[in-house]
């Protein structure tokens, strides 16, 4: 493309950080997205910004969608493309948003993966027997206690909890906001063995609440590293990541006190459409008892 125009580029994703504030992740993933659509106009022979039009951006996403993305992945690069537009309208260098009322290809929603509660006794009381397992089982608690983001998880503080209280805040949710949450009894005592141990053995740790033998901050992909080492050395053989202890304590939730509307606020969800997914969830549990027990669904033996 011409000079100028990966000028814009570059001042969008500069604005983007500077004043929108916009987390790292996003930063990342739109400046991912807009280098592919930079890309399409190379090999279109599209110069500017300005002359991308409704017809072009129709043809990309549909581009994208045969190469196998998903519907999720695409209505992540139009979101990109018309934040990207709306910069440039504001700015005087286009006439219109092309990416505007255009819609990704509707994909069916894939049910989350839960564990059942006896599954998740059986994670939770496997025993430790170092100082990082006391600090693991303090995370895999909390995670099921309180139903975090792995990004909230990490990015917790010491000054976050309140543990006389037992609650938590997320300071930095998705979409920038926060919220106060409970933590349950069982997470309040393995965060407070954690740090009882932490304050004699890693006297020099930083703020953040789960901290390295360096006392650095734990990161995202560190905290998925060990839950898999946990799972392994306890003989834990199904694969579980760290968002199905999440989507555990949404579906064992809803399943428990039929709230929904209290489940999308625990959850962080700006739409309840989001957390109606779990209702599915419930019903498919609700289908299976139905099945068993049913005297006239019962299948007949073969």
């Amino acid at each position: 493309m011409h000079p100028d125009a990966e000028l814009l580029l570059a001042d969008f994703f500069q604005q983007l950080t500077v004043e929108v504030r916009a987390s790292e992740h996003t930063v990342k993933s739109y400046r991912r997205d807009m280098e592919q659509l930079s890309r399409y106009c190379t090999e279109k022979a599209i110069v500017q910004w300005a002359d991308l039009k409704h017809t072009d951006i129709r043809s990309y996403i549909a581009g994208r969608h045969r190469q196998g993305l998903s519907s999720k992945s695409l209505q992540r690069e139009l979101s990109a493309i018309r934040s990207f537009y709306a910069y440039l309208l504001k700015k005087g260098q286009a006439t219109i948003n092309p990416a505007q009322h255009i819609q990704a290809p509707k994909q069916a929603r894939k049910l989350p993966k839960t564990l059942d509660v006896d599954q998740l006794t059986g994670l939770l009381e496997a025993g430790t027997s170092s100082l990082l397992e006391i600090r693991d089982l303090a995370m895999f608690e909390l995670f099921y206690s309180s139903g975090l983001r792995l990004s909230e998880l990490s990015a917790l503080d010491l000054t976050d909890l309140d543990l006389p209280d037992s609650s938590l805040v997320v300071r930095m949710g998705k979409g920038g906001k926060s919220r106060i949450l409970p933590i349950g009894r069982k997470a309040v005592a393995a965060i407070e063995n954690w740090l009882r141990q932490r304050s004699v053995k890693i006297p020099s740790a930083g703020p953040a609440l789960f901290v390295s033998m360096r006392g650095a901050r734990l990161g995202q992909r560190n905290i998925e590293l060990r839950l898999e080492q946990w799972c392994s050395k306890k003989g834990i053989d199904e694969h579980i990541h760290p968002h199905m202890l999440r989507h555990s304590f949404a579906s064992h939730l809803l399943e428990s006190s039929q709230d929904l509307r209290a489940v999308q606020e625990l959850l962080g969800h700006s739409n309840i459409s989001t957390t109606q997914i779990y209702t599915h969830l419930d019903f498919q549990h609700l289908a299976e008892i139905y099945d068993k027990a049913h005297p006239r669904a019962k299948k007949k033996p073969l």
